[in-house]
């Protein structure tokens, strides 16, 4: 979890399959991991829909608490 945390605090919000790339995780994983941050108030998650392309890419967009993009 702490990789997740490093990671957005250099990079801010990111996609959870943007996660999963970087750090060379399993995307569920990274899901997982976000949800458990979330409950702890470290994140905040949401389900969000992108287009890249023309094609629609649900998933989960994070970013550290408290900080405003």
């Amino acid at each position: 979890m702490e990789a997740i945390i490093d990671y957005l605090k250099l990079h801010g919000e990111q996609m959870d399959a943007d996660l999963a790339r970087a750090l060379a995780l399993p995307v569920e994983q990274v899901r997982t991991e976000i949800r458990a941050l979330s409950s702890k108030g470290a994140v905040m998650m949401c389900l969000v829909t992108r287009y890249r392309n023309g094609v629609e890419v649900e998933g989960l967009a994070c970013r550290i608490s408290g900080v405003i993009p």
